[in-house]
């Protein structure tokens, strides 16, 4: 059967029925950029819409990749101002990406946002592989954000948090083109690292970054000793 004729609430169904209430999709958005944070959501969807189906206003709901811009922001207006559902975003900065390593600080990011949910989730539906640091029992499912409606939930906060920040940062550090590429490594990008160097956000742990260590404009590093400013809503 195919994603889109598939039950997208077949793995929540199933838990539902074992009298977990409280089933959190969990996703993230930034694992493979050279530079900014990575970005982890966590979503509790209500139970009653595996029987009534999904609202009007998540119709088409998938994967973040597969949406558009104007369908993520959609999306987003929706999940954020819905009072039955109920979410949680978190990140981890670059400085901490290279401290800890992008898999570990990915998985903290997932932790993080989990913990914001209170009272914590029964049970964590993980797109892609286990998350072994895990707090709170999962199933892991490939491709979950196809296939399961609170990983897509989960996979639209996270991408669009991430890609907002990234907009924030294109204002701070226009040079770079972050505002188009959202710090993934393309040739615009790469020329700019060669012209102008590392910025701030940018993760020295990632080749090409990691050998040249360089730094454009270090005094507005400043910017960045506020912790207050990796805490902003996006």
């Amino acid at each position: 059967m195919s994603a889109k004729l598939s039950d997208r609430f077949e793995f929540e169904r199933a838990l539902w029925q074992k009298n977990f209430a409280r089933v959190a999709g969990v996703d993230e958005a930034g694992r493979g950029p050279l530079a900014g944070p990575v970005v982890a959501a966590a979503a509790i969807l209500p139970s009653r819409w595996a029987e009534s189906g999904l609202p009007a206003g998540l119709t088409g709901l998938n994967d973040s990749k597969q949406l558009t811009v104007v369908q993520r922001e959609k999306f987003f207006s929706f999940l954020t101002a819905c009072t039955e559902i109920e979410f949680a975003v978190a990140r981890i900065d670059a400085a901490q990406i290279d401290e800890i390593n992008i898999l570990r600080a990915t998985h903290r990011a997932m932790n993080d946002a989990l913990a914001q949910l209170n009272p914590p989730p029964q049970h964590a539906l993980v797109d892609g592989r286990p998350v072994r640091t895990m707090r709170v029992p999962q199933t892991a499912i490939v491709k979950g954000d196809a296939r399961s409606y609170s990983i897509a939930a989960a996979s639209v906060l996270a991408k669009v948090t991430r890609d907002r920040l990234m907009l924030d940062f294109h204002a701070q550090f226009p040079e770079y083109g972050f505002a188009e590429h959202k710090g993934y490594g393309t040739a615009k990008h790469l020329a700019a690292i060669e012209k102008f160097g590392a910025c701030p956000i940018h993760r020295r742990s990632f080749a090409p970054l990691k050998p040249k260590d360089k730094i454009v404009n270090p005094q507005i590093s400043q910017i960045f000793a506020d912790e207050s400013f990796f805490k902003k809503s996006a």
